[in-house]
């Protein structure tokens, strides 16, 4: 198998590509996917694009991808997830909020455990609602950039889940299932003029 990939039917001024290939690193996974869409957005040739990760800030901290090119970096966000052999690359404007989940359709035992330990849906043995729940979740958690700070519980869907938002913050997320090829893909956004938490009531 070669490194094969596609591209999400994404919201308006964001491009999203979901790659996959067990035999390529998640590090070069990223990378290919990341010099696609920037290049595809600047509508040059990728080879013009170099993606790195940003030098460390402290301990612990995440680094993102960094793109650039002719030496001169680029100003645009650039969020990745990955599960097992694939990969999911979105890339946007840095002022918008972005949170992206990846999983497989078929989640493992462990994998159910800790959805159900955090969940708290009333029916936890329908595994496909459950999963759908879990990936909105995640995708919340990610936009809001905290981490292992926030427990996946507090997170709350709107109805129809396309909505998320996290009690003691303003922001309110549109969630957006991007799924495809057996992979659950969910991505979580809010531009600065989004809808603030009140609108809820």
């Amino acid at each position: 198998m070669t490194f094969s990939s596609v591209d999400l039917q994404a919201p308006d001024g964001i491009s999203a590509r979901l790659g996959w290939d067990p035999r390529t690193s998640v590090h070069d996974r990223r990378r290919l996917l990341a010099r696609e869409l920037v290049a595809a957005r600047l509508g040059c040739d990728p080879a013009e694009v170099r993606v790195d990760r940003e030098a460390p800030r402290g301990f612990g901290y995440h680094r993102r991808l960094i793109a650039t090119r002719d030496g001169v970096d680029l100003p645009l966000t650039i969020m990745t997830a990955s599960h097992r052999a694939a990969t999911v690359v979105a890339v946007c404007e840095p002022d918008v909020r972005i949170g992206l989940d990846l999983r497989d359709a078929t989640p493992d035992a462990r994998e159910l455990s800790i959805m159900r330990r955090h969940s708290h849906l009333f029916d936890e043995s329908n595994v496909l609602d459950l999963l759908d729940h879990w990936t909105r979740v995640q995708a919340v958690l990610e936009a809001d950039g905290r981490g292992t700070r926030v427990l996946p519980e507090r997170v709350k869907l709107g109805t129809g889940r396309h909505t998320g938002w996290i009690p003691d913050r303003d922001a309110v997320y549109t969630v957006t299932d991007l799924s495809r090829d057996g992979w659950v893909v969910t991505i979580a956004h809010a531009a600065p003029e989004a809808p603030r938490r009140r609108l809820f009531g």
